[in-house]
């Protein structure tokens, strides 16, 4: 295992504990320069999931080494799975469709999509799996992922729908209904249900989040398993009997990361390079680039690199955030340095993720000055000239991030409290950020 590998372990560990918590100062600063996001938490989990279920070793090339995504290993680990990890490369032994429970509570930490998927996959076992995490955690919505399961045989515990919970199996071919509110309950089912004995039919409702389907669709294709669907995604026919195998794959570059030093240029006049996306894969948060093309920023995108540069003052926007709601907190930062009004709507779903972002962002860029209107799916902002402050980053990754890129453009200094939560998907977050100039401190 490599020192980096450690390091960023041993980080982590130690945020699960609540410590060390780490105040952020920023100050204003102009962001230039070239950067190399990180991977795909999405595509790692995924990839994580399927090799711990297929039979014989895969291997995971450049995989986004966070805190989520060590969750997604540890929970493949309790599954049976053999996994060694070295620099850029994770190697996965998987299970062959049979997991082999351990004895204990499954702990996934943050990750929600950890939970979600390997909850569908416990539910093919005859052994009962016992899940929880942490603080955060237990706020996040399950039932969904546990009615649909429930639908198809599985007996199910928890705590008004949330964790701990338990789930013992075997689930069996038949029909089910799941809520779409989080993309995440559909993706659940759909990994799991291609592994048991008999077909499954699945009818979706309130389906939020369509990308990120498409991306789990995306694994299926690729494993070659059969399946059917309607267009709108709500209708699903999935033969049972079917197995994963094992694969070679290099994750991509994550969007909702690139998200970030995209705003920041925005926001402070800067350009940047950013290498390594593929606008070809299926991440529904590569949007971010054509509505801050909307609001007035210069972007060319080309093998290997995009460059991003904002020479001028963003300009209000109407935006459906509906299938990026991740990219909620960094948008409302650019909407408080355009001009007029900006309006993210159609984003229900932010309110059921690490925190309620809607809330959430509401408040604290209010403490920095500026005007906004909190809807029930999303959120009205005018222009504002922002000050510095000491805001709350409710241990959200994401709401972390974006308030340090509001301080790069704010009167006065800015303190991000708890700012180590950046680490669950943008460990070298702060690091890079001074690369490209950034006061952080």
């Amino acid at each position: 295992m490599s020192e980096e590998i450690n390091r960023q372990e041993c980080l982590f560990c130690l945020i699960q504990k609540g410590e060390p918590e780490l105040n952020l100062e920023i100050k204003r600063s102009k962001i230039n320069g070239e950067i190399s996001v990180p991977g795909s938490k999405s595509h790692t989990i995924r990839a994580v999931a399927i090799a711990a279920m297929a039979d014989g070793i895969s291997k995971i090339h450049r995989p986004l080494i966070s805190g989520d995504t060590l969750s997604s290993l540890s929970a493949a680990a309790a599954f049976g799975a053999k996994i060694d990890k070295k620099d850029n490369l994770w190697t996965v032994k998987g299970v062959a469709g049979k997991p082999k429970i351990k004895s204990g509570v499954i702990d996934v930490g943050n990750s929600g999509t950890s939970l979600r998927i390997f909850s569908g996959l416990a539910s093919i076992s005859s052994d009962r799996v016992d899940f929880d995490g942490d603080d955060s955690l237990r706020t996040r919505h399950m039932a969904p992922v546990l009615s649909a399961l429930e639908m198809l045989g599985a007996k199910t515990t928890s705590r008004d729908g949330k964790c701990p919970l338990s789930i013992q199996g075997p689930i069996k071919g038949g029909k089910a209904k799941v809520e779409g509110k989080s993309s995440q309950f559909v993706t659940a089912v759909l990994l799991a249900v291609p592994l048991i004995e008999g077909d499954t039919e699945l009818v979706v409702f309130n389906l939020n989040e369509k990308p990120y389907v498409e991306i789990t669709l995306d694994w299926l294709n690729k494993q070659k398993i059969r399946f059917e669907h309607t267009e709108d995604l709500l209708n699903f026919k999935i033969r049972g009997g079917q197995a994963y195998k094992p694969f070679d794959m290099t994750i991509p570059a994550d969007f909702s990361t690139a998200t970030f030093p995209l705003v920041a240029a925005a926001v402070t006049g800067g350009e940047v390079v950013i290498r390594n996306l593929d606008f070809n894969d299926r991440q529904g948060d590569k949007e971010v680039f054509t509505y801050l093309e909307k609001m007035g920023m210069d972007i060319k995108r080309g093998f290997d690199k995009t460059i991003v540069k904002c020479s001028g003052r963003l300009k209000g926007a109407d935006l459906d955030l509906n299938s990026t709601p991740d990219a909620l907190p960094a948008l409302a930062v650019a909407a408080c340095f355009a001009e007029g009004t900006t309006r993210l709507l159609n984003v229900p779903q932010a309110r059921i993720k690490e925190t309620d972002r809607i809330a959430c962002m509401t408040c604290e860029l209010r403490k920095m000055g500026a005007e906004v209107e909190e809807l029930p799916d999303g959120m009205v902002i005018k222009g504002s000239k922002l000050h510095g402050a000491e805001v709350e980053s409710y241990h959200d990754h994401r709401i972390a991030m974006a308030l340090a890129i509001a301080g790069l453009n704010a009167e006065g200094a800015t303190i991000v409290k708890n700012a180590e939560s950046a680490a669950v998907t943008y460990p070298e977050f702060v690091e890079d950020f001074k690369k490209l100039g950034a006061e952080f401190k």
